[in-house]
């Protein structure tokens, strides 16, 4: 057997601890894959006392993780803090000093991603984030490597576990957004400040990595249109199930006319395909390619475990002397794309109003969505509250969303409707 492999880990929270384990655990599998033996040989953290019951054997302790990235004795440095600013200086100190790095960093990478892959691939340096990407589910990889021969037409998914996991409960138990959030927080699965997750940040950062990996393109996280799901109700989520729909906060990218379009807000999904019953903090992954058709990944999207093993098969990678292009392709052979034009989107739309119930209001709305060159597919009206607020669902056949956002300001402007209009838009996944 060769010399050991030896690791220096910058951050042993949630995931760099798990990755700890991981190797303590399967240090003699992982041996007889890569003919050498797994060594952390260095370790940085914020605090040392928190770690004791770690098992981190004579790894060196480093107070300054940067310091750590510079040290001679290492052959890859995993970079595990998050972040943009002392994660940024760890992976630039690694490359600079020549050890590839890999990283769980899906936010550094969606902003810096860019100039990292250059000054990896400058020095023939691998840069590995499979991590960074709905946490086990093996999706980096198989962009990069196994749907190599495909041209992806398109990919969609659910990229974010707590989101998935908010609107889950929403649609088993009836919770409003606050009590699911709360919930959610109870459970460790979201922060105390949850703006990441539920305003759609989070699954943005990862999209903007697998479009460009799926397109071979330049990352840029700036051309992705983000949502979130705050504004998802109760009755949104009962009012789509009994139209035959799951709500899910979906991250959607495609070619439009040689424009990118990537997309991340709540959606309509029909149930039966492959998202609709992606529940809980799972993730999923849907990539179509032209010769493989359709390819569901599915698995947990985050948690110390599933993190930790994508990050363990990125260094087992390494280990093996596999060195590819950080996004599938030469950084200088990478396309610059525009992103598609605001308001492009052509698809189904769901409405929902709150209206006075009074004759002709109906009769005010449809000649609205009539000016605008808006079909209604079906319209749901229950109960009689003469006078009184009640609601009105809508369903619109395939609209540009251009037409769409000024019919819903002419609707808002309507003295009959009683607060702006909701409008979640209906994905037909099926045909990405």
């Amino acid at each position: 057997m060769t010399r050991p492999f030896r690791i220096g880990i910058a951050g042993l929270g949630t995931v760099g601890g798990g990755v700890v384990e991981l190797l303590a655990a399967h240090g003699e599998r992982l041996a007889e894959r890569t003919g050498r033996r797994f060594e952390i040989a260095a370790v940085s953290a914020r605090d040392r006392s928190r770690h004791a019951g770690l098992p981190l054997g004579d790894a060196r302790w480093y107070d300054d993780a940067v310091a750590m990235a510079a040290d001679p004795g290492l052959d890859v440095v995993a970079e595990l803090i998050g972040g943009d600013g002392i994660a940024r200086q760890v992976v630039e100190t690694a490359l600079a000093h020549g050890k590839p790095v890999v990283t769980a960093n899906k936010a550094l990478l969606a902003h810096h991603g860019l100039s990292l892959a250059r000054a990896a691939e400058e020095r023939g340096l691998a840069l590995n984030f499979e991590a960074a990407v709905a946490g086990g589910i093996p999706i980096v990889k198989a962009l990069r490597e196994g749907l190599a021969g495909n041209a992806i037409e398109g990919l969609y998914g659910v990229l974010n576990g707590t989101s998935n996991y908010i609107l889950t409960r929403m649609a088993q138990a009836g919770l409003g957004f606050d009590a699911a959030l709360a919930e959610a927080q109870a459970l460790g699965y979201a922060e105390a400040d949850p703006s990441f997750d539920v305003d759609g940040v989070d699954a943005a950062h990862k999209l903007a990595l697998l479009a460009g990996l799926a397109f071979g393109t330049q990352v840029d996280f700036a051309q992705v249109h983000v949502e979130g799901i705050r504004r998802i109700t109760a009755a949104d989520i009962a009012y789509a199930a009994e139209l035959g729909f799951r709500i899910k906060l979906l991250a959607l990218a495609r070619l439009d006319g040689g424009r990118l379009d990537a997309r991340v807000h709540p959606a309509l999904v029909r149930t039966g395909t492959a998202l609709a019953h992606v529940d809980g903090v799972f993730n999923a992954v849907v990539a179509q390619g032209d010769f493989v058709d359709q390819m569901v990944f599915e698995g947990r999207g985050a948690g110390r475990g599933p993190t930790a093993s994508a990050v363990v098969a990125d260094l087992i990678d390494l280990a093996n002397g596999l060195v590819l292009p950080v996004f599938g392709v030469p950084v200088n052979r990478l396309r610059p794309l525009a992103a598609a034009a605001p308001g492009g989107r052509v698809g189904a739309c769901y409405l929902r109003l709150s209206v006075v119930d009074r004759p002709g209001v109906i009769a005010d709305i449809a000649a609205v969505l009539r000016d605008q060159a808006v079909s209604i597919e079906s319209l749901l009206q229950r109960g009689r509250s003469p006078g009184e607020a009640v609601p009105v669902v809508i369903v619109t056949h395939e609209v540009s969303e251009a037409a769409m956002a000024r019919a819903l300001t002419q609707i808002g402007g309507l003295s009959s409707v009683l607060e702006p209009p909701a409008m979640i838009r209906i994905e037909d996944i099926a045909r990405v």
